[in-house]
């Protein structure tokens, strides 16, 4: 019977070659669309949680709050995990990491510099997991001055010879360490990512027991089925008992007093999984993902299958007609109900299945153009997992079964006596008004999410396009960083007189505290009148007398740093947040700010200049309370240049790069460059609804541009008529897509306050964002509109061109 159901499904389907033409297109695209979109959201869900253990992982984060200044940080203090671990038998491990950065490693005559190294305690290998392909787990970061790489770094330095026992200098002061083990690569779903991790028991700052200074990333692994918020209510004990006696030395006031000023500090839990899509911490180890457009594919996907099938809907009832006597005949023959809707659940099923085919294929070609869109590196091979295949089968099933069950059902419920007599017509009857009733409202659900992507897509945009052109206080355009100025070692001025002697370069600082992309961190607290308890959270920028100047910031009020006032070691100067903070915005200048060292040691600065407020951060964060202080910077060389062809340049600042560190890569970045890197996700989120919203018009429009075909050949006859009649071709245009051009003015008027809402939360995340304008909702509705229109109205204006002899030759 299965065999038949399917026999005749194909005759069917081969018979009416437009119909599964045009279903077969929407639901390969919908299909293709929703895998495309799937795939992300696995390797986006997916992070961290190879690890044998992910489920008993913690890391331990530290939060504060002081003076309404916040401190979310993702590395903890260094006796933090020895802490927990001897006072809380909960905790079965606790291991930390401590950042390198990308030191010189040199073996034998070969240096490398393109590797992220860090510290790990010797534990490392039983917390996560991440294999040995050599060496001993568990002794590999036990001794001093060992580290263990990963494979490709052992390939690179190595060339295939065995690398146990070899040994590598690594860091500036060219520090010996022995390769005792090499793991495999680190997973691209990992939230960090090292080639080198070196024993902790190297690092003398991992033994210091001060509460006070931060840099260690601490993860926790939990005894089996414990609920990490049981420990997390446990913590804020261990900042009264270990943090509470440091602060009170240092700042000369107790843990309760400091509670009692409106003041909190704390240690929390983050789970292993969640770091990487619902972490807002600052210091991450790498680049994090975000929840809320994990839920914006996902729901791109839902609407991009729903649409799809939706079509399938509207068609399969809309060409009710053509079956009716074949339902009829079958059902005077004595066939059941259940024959019927599995007669045509098989052909809608096949239908899916050969969609599904077309979608695999179009997976694959387009998957290296949708990993450039969203930044991924996802990939499918069908046949190299078990599961694959049989879930994609599953996937067509299920797609075909929720597309085709309502039309089985309407078309066997179809009863013979009307449909042999010639009587039935679709639309027609109580039958024929429910099924039109239907087609309605999905039209309208179909163009209702196409405006809403659409105005999405606008708002994003015109976001986008704000952030690009809004003042940021200081002038991002034509500045060149060159981010290791270590690398030059005594050759640092140097090499900044160099630069000033080129007359395509304006001036030059030296600082690694940066506008825009990675920059240094340092919180500062600063306090007036000797009182302790007034004290202000500031983020502190080391920077020279060059600084303000080149990155084109305006001063307020005051002065700049200067060499004819001396080293200037204690003077400082305040954005204007810092001075409204203080209750300084008229008389800043002169007043003495004191800050207390983690010894409890007090050094007083003099205010001298207040900078005009600069964005310093992501436009996603109000602007902070900053202080400018003058030091002997290091980090970055920050060069204005008075030139708008930097090529030629950059080739003779290499010269003089590789004259003075000729073992170093020569890098560098253009600061605007660096602005717009971070806005990155928002651009990727944004073309994502470029492309997906402009799919799902096509595939609702393909929809539409079917209804529209139908409704023409059965209103044939109906037409010529009107035409002999004496109605011109706009009558008939208008009559055939009046009501589907109601049905999208409909679905755009329902659409506008749903993204009116949507859009509004997304550009809460934003501490400075745009207004959504009323246009933006009328060019959303217009070109919805006007897509439709073209959709509808080819068939309308072909139906009204036809010669009415044709069509009313057989009455």
């Amino acid at each position: 019977m299965i065999k038949n159901y399917f026999k005749i499904a194909i005759r069917n389907l081969l018979r009416d070659k437009s119909f599964t033409a045009i279903n077969i297109l929407g639901l390969a695209i919908g299909m293709a669309s929703c895998l495309l979109i799937l795939l992300s959201i696995i390797s986006e869900l997916g992070y961290d949680s190879f690890h044998d253990k992910a489920d008993r992982i913690v890391r331990v984060v530290f939060r504060g709050s002081i003076q309404g200044g916040t401190m979310n940080e993702a590395h903890v203090m260094p006796p933090v995990a020895a802490a927990l671990k001897a006072d809380y038998p909960e905790v079965e491990q606790a291991t930390r990491i401590r950042k390198m950065g990308n030191p010189k490693v040199i073996y034998e005559n070969s240096a490398f510099r393109d590797k992220p190294a860090a510290f790990a305690d010797a534990n490392f290998f039983q917390v996560f997991t991440f294999p040995l392909i050599q060496g001993d787990p568990d002794q590999a970061l036990k001794e001093p001055h060992t580290i263990v790489i990963s494979a490709s770094t052992a390939q690179t330095y190595f060339k295939g010879e065995n690398p146990i026992g070899k040994e590598l200098l690594i860091g500036d002061d060219r520090d010996l360490f022995t390769i005792t083990g090499v793991m495999a690569d680190m997973p691209a779903n990992s939230h960090f990512h090292f080639d080198l991790l070196a024993s902790m028991a190297t690092f003398p700052q991992a033994k210091n027991p001060s509460w006070m200074v931060s840099e260690f990333y601490t993860y926790l692994l939990l005894q089996p089925g414990y609920n990490y918020k049981n420990l997390e209510a446990k913590l804020p004990q261990v900042a009264e008992k270990y943090m509470g006696p440091q602060l009170e030395e240092a700042m000369g006031i107790s843990y309760n007093q400091f509670k009692e000023d409106g003041n909190d500090i704390g240690i929390f839990l983050q789970p292993l999984t969640s770091i990487h899509l619902h972490s807002d911490l600052m210091g991450e180890l790498g680049p994090g993902g975000d929840i809320r457009y994990v839920y914006i594919s996902g729901a791109i996907a839902l609407f991009m299958i729903l649409i799809a099938s939706i079509n399938f809907i509207n068609l399969s009832t809309a060409s009710a007609g053509k079956r009716a006597r074949e339902v009829g005949v079958r059902k005077v023959l004595g066939s059941e109900k259940q024959q019927l809707v599995g007669q045509f659940l098989a052909e809608y099923t096949l239908l899916s299945l050969f969609a599904l085919l077309i979608a695999m294929t179009l997976v694959k070609l387009s998957l290296p153009v949708f990993n450039n869109l969203a930044g991924k590196d996802v990939d499918i091979q069908y046949f190299s997992n078990l599961w694959t295949v049989p879930a994609l089968l599953l996937f067509g099933l299920m797609v075909g079964i929720l597309a085709g069950i309502y039309p089985a059902f309407f078309l066997s419920t179809f009863k013979p006596v009307s449909v042999l007599k010639g009587s039935f017509f679709p639309g027609s009857g109580s039958m024929g008004k429910r099924s039109f009733s239907l087609r309605s409202g999905l039209v309208i659900f179909q163009f209702a999410v196409s405006v809403i992507l659409i105005i999405g897509t606008i708002v994003v945009y015109n976001q986008l396009e704000f952030i690009q052109n809004k003042n940021l206080g200081y002038n991002k355009d034509q500045v060149l960083i060159f981010p290791e100025v270590r690398y030059l070692g005594n050759n640092t001025e140097v090499f900044r007189q160099q630069l000033l002697q080129d007359s395509r370069v304006a001036s030059v600082s030296i600082s690694g505290y940066l506008p825009s992309g990675p920059s240094f961190n340092n919180n500062f607290f600063l306090y007036p009148d000797g009182d302790v308890r007034r004290q202000v959270k500031t983020l502190r920028y080391d920077v020279d007398a060059d600084y303000i100047p080149t990155l084109g910031m305006e001063l307020e009020a005051g002065r700049n740093f200067s060499e004819a006032f001396g080293s200037e070691q204690t003077s400082i100067i305040l954005n204007e947040t810092a001075a409204r903070a203080l209750n300084w915005e008229e008389d800043a200048l002169g007043k003495t700010l004191s800050h207390l060292d983690n010894e409890g040691n007090q050094t007083n600065y003099q205010v001298i200049g207040i900078v005009k407020d600069f964005h310093f951060r992501s436009l996603h964060e109000r602007i902070f309370p900053l202080v400018m202080a003058k030091s002997n910077s290091h980090g970055a060389v920050i060069a204005r240049l008075n030139t708008d062809e930097p090529g030629s340049l950059l080739e003779d600042i290499k010269l003089k790069w590789n004259t003075l560190a000729p073992e170093e890569p020569f890098e560098y970045s253009f600061l605007d460059e660096r602005y717009y890197q971070t806005y990155q996700a928002e651009r990727r989120i944004g073309y994502i609804l470029v492309v997906f919203s402009g799919l799902i018009i096509f595939v609702a429009c393909l929809g539409l541009f079917g209804l529209a075909m139908f409704t023409a050949k059965q209103r044939n006859k109906e037409i010529g008529i009107r035409k002999v009649l004496g109605a011109d071709v706009s009558t008939i245009v208008s009559m055939l897509s009046r009501e589907y051009i109601k049905l999208v003015l409909l679905s755009a008027f329902i659409a506008f306050p749903i993204s009116w809402w949507l859009m509004n939360q997304w550009l809460e995340g934003f501490a400075y964002r745009i207004d959504i304008s009323i246009w933006t909702y009328l060019a959303a509705g217009g070109l919805v509109l006007l897509v439709a229109w073209l959709a509808v109205g080819k068939e309308a204006i072909k139906a009204a061109l036809a010669n009415p002899v044709k069509s009313l030759r057989s009455e």
